[in-house]
């Protein structure tokens, strides 16, 4: 990680400011192949941040809305057979015209079936992010875990050993969520993120919404003009970004879950266009 532009455990709130405006700049156009529980919530947080959401996942155009896009997202929470049949159209399309390809394996080791679609997916696509929460990423490490639904039940603690192996495994950063974030991939790291906000579990989503963020940010990783080089940068800009959109809204004091729902939308909009003015380098640290 010795590019200028890679901020490793150096993320500051000035690197964040400028990738963030890169992006609304950009309007990178995000295409997902996802859940039909999170629709809504996908496509709305990538607009919110600067992007352009598309969600064409008919198979036959799947793949050639993938070809044209500048990053793809697959989330594999409600795949039939046929899904994950457009899915892997789609992130072949994407890897051959070198689209960025975001994985969230939901509820990864909580059925056959979601075991056999993700298995199928890491064989015939490269992908450049993985994302998911402790029990997805330790059992797609090979550790034990326990995931019920498509929620992980166990503790956190050792998650950065994962997440740093099924990097290494896959060549993908992986981005673990959880109480502490942790990112992995790269030369360094891994990293954890102190960011975020107990609320941000209070509704359905916000795990998809993560992996939007994250393909919206890493469509821009590593061109000409951007303010990051790598994946591993944009990925840990993304998740501090999205953390920090998180606290912002529970500033707010908003009543329940739904009122803390639409505070958090608001508050991405708001991150994305006025970020703390703080400096965020103490929020990361190398593990």
């Amino acid at each position: 990680m010795s590019d200028a532009r890679d901020p490793g455990t150096a993320l500051d709130g000035d690197l964040l400011r400028r990738t963030l405006s890169a992006v609304d700049e950009a309007a990178p156009l995000v295409h997902h192949l996802t859940n039909d529980v999170t629709t809504s919530e996908t496509a709305n947080v990538t607009l919110h941040w600067g992007g352009l959401p598309v969600m064409a996942d008919a198979p036959a155009e799947a793949g050639d809305m993938a070809a044209g896009a500048d990053a793809v997202v697959i989330n594999t929470g409600t795949a039939s057979r046929q899904d994950v049949d457009a899915m892997v159209d789609a992130g072949r399309r994407a890897n051959e015209a070198d689209v960025p390809v975001v994985l969230d394996p939901v509820g990864y080791g909580a059925t056959p079936h979601r075991v056999a679609s993700v298995g199928r997916l890491l064989d015939e696509v490269d992908f450049d992010v993985i994302k998911g929460n402790a029990g997805e990423v330790r059992g797609l490490a090979g550790e034990e875990a326990t995931v019920k639904g498509v929620e992980s039940v166990g503790e956190e603690s050792g998650v950065a050993g994962a997440a740093d192996a099924l990097a290494t495994e896959t060549g993908a950063v992986v981005v673990a969520s959880g109480a502490t974030d942790v990112v992995a991939g790269g030369e360094r790291g891994p990293y954890e993120l102190a960011v975020g906000h107990e609320r941000m579990g209070s509704f359905v989503g916000s795990g998809c919404m993560l992996a939007s963020t994250l393909g919206t940010v890493t469509a821009l990783a590593g061109r000409a003009d951007a303010p990051v080089a790598t994946t591993t940068a944009a990925a840990i800009i993304a998740t501090a970004a999205y953390g920090l959109a998180g606290e912002r809204a529970a500033a707010a004091e908003p009543n329940g879950p739904a009122s803390y729902r639409t505070a958090f939308m608001d508050a991405v909009a708001s991150t994305a266009t006025d970020p703390p003015e703080s400096d965020v380098a103490d929020r990361v640290s190398e593990v």
